[in-house]
């Protein structure tokens, strides 16, 4: 038996944002003992948490979350009382492609922890106390919000990563914690099961659980299948933008960094059983933060500002695509304290420097499959 105080697996913890909550609880909590579980599909890459690797309160292990005897065994084997749960196929276009693959992993890989879960501290004698299970999810599983507003009027609420140019709502409705699910892809149908199994857990079992939806985020360490990192590095290299449709679809912001800081607030302070909209009060169309990514990229290459404003290519839309996103995140602020710290534009800053600055990770995630993936998502479209 280990001196730690808390044992904590966190699933996907390779990938983007489950990096950035490992990275935060290996340095902030020396006497817990995070163990990252994660089985290194495309997306998981260990080159992610290299400045953690070694440290002595850090394990990894690779594994599979649909493997039950596995989870089973490495829960009791480390004594687990927590899990944050992040493991997931995320991309709303691979989706569409093959939802086989996003049912096994999104609903059958959460049934997998949870019973696991559910079966370990069931066998102690203090059973569920001060244990928690902590599923995160997505602002998707709500379906989507009408574009009342198509030019945008102010925005009536604002954060600090909220724009300070661009403050702007498109809708006068938000995603609440209370709003029904209507989910329109495979993929937000996939996490909309889980989060159904998570709650079910509790209601049946009283397993402590809680679940958070998030809306889009952005930041180091991204795979260049989602918008900001792909027209970053499309833009380095002088490649056609590929956007759908006409760029019209509304998404709120939020920096990676700041999620992770809102997964440490809820998972030790959260009520058990409650749900929590995580979102920075940051909406843009797709095509405006396309113009500001190409500013940007364009000014740090030393290029005149817009120089790749030819870049821009519409394509044909997405299956299905949601037109606006917006979550409201009060009861998070009001209830824990939480908001988001930094500013979008400094954000993106940051985030395109960071791939500025490491090409090299960007050539190795970008090598061998990648491109036979995008040319079958972009170029034949």
């Amino acid at each position: 038996m280990n001196s730690f105080k808390r044992n904590i697996i966190i699933t996907g913890g390779a990938g983007f944002i489950g990096s950035h909550v490992v990275r935060l609880f290996v340095n902030k909590y020396p006497d817990y003992n995070i163990i990252n579980v994660d089985k290194l599909t495309y997306a998981g890459n260990l080159a992610n948490l290299k400045d953690v690797e070694r440290s002595g309160n850090y394990t990894f292990i690779r594994a599979d979350i649909c493997d039950f005897d596995k989870m089973l065994a490495l829960i009791k084997q480390c004594n687990v009382d927590g899990i944050i749960h992040l493991a997931a196929e995320s991309h709303v276009d691979r989706s569409i492609k093959d939802p086989f693959t996003f049912a096994r992993t999104n609903i059958m890989g959460t049934l997998s922890l949870l019973q696991a879960a559910k079966r370990y501290w069931e066998s102690l004698p203090e059973k569920y106390e001060g244990k928690r299970f902590y599923h995160i999810s997505t602002d998707e599983v709500y379906g989507a919000l009408e574009m009342t507003n198509p030019e945008g009027i102010d925005s009536p609420f604002a954060t600090a990563a909220s724009s300070a140019m661009h403050h702007r709502a498109y809708g006068k409705d938000f995603f609440l914690e209370t709003t029904k699910y209507n989910p329109h892809s495979p993929y937000s149908a996939s996490k909309a099961s889980s989060d159904h199994f998570v709650r079910a857990f509790h209601d049946t079992y009283g397993l402590p659980t809680i679940v958070t939806n998030c809306s889009n985020n952005y930041g180091l360490y991204q795979f260049p299948e989602k918008l900001i990192p792909l027209f970053i590095n499309n833009i380095c290299n002088r490649r056609p933008l590929p956007v759908y449709g006409k760029g019209e679809n509304v998404r709120d912001w939020l920096y990676v960094e700041d999620h992770a800081r809102a997964i440490d607030i809820i998972f030790h302070n959260g009520q058990i059983a409650e749900t929590y909209n995580i979102g920075g009060f940051n909406e843009w169309k797709n095509i405006d933060i396309i113009k500001v990514l190409i500013k940007t990229v364009d000014r740090q290459l030393g290029r005149p500002e817009g120089a790749d404003n030819d870049l821009i290519t519409f394509v044909s839309d997405r299956l299905g695509h949601d037109a606006r996103y917006a979550i409201d995140s009060r009861k998070l602020q009001r209830e824990l304290g939480w908001e988001p710290s930094l500013q979008f534009e400094e954000g993106i800053e940051r985030t395109v420097r960071w791939y500025l600055d490491n090409k090299e990770w960007l050539d190795n995630v970008t090598s061998g499959d990648y491109m036979k993936y995008y040319d079958e998502m972009y170029n034949k479209r």
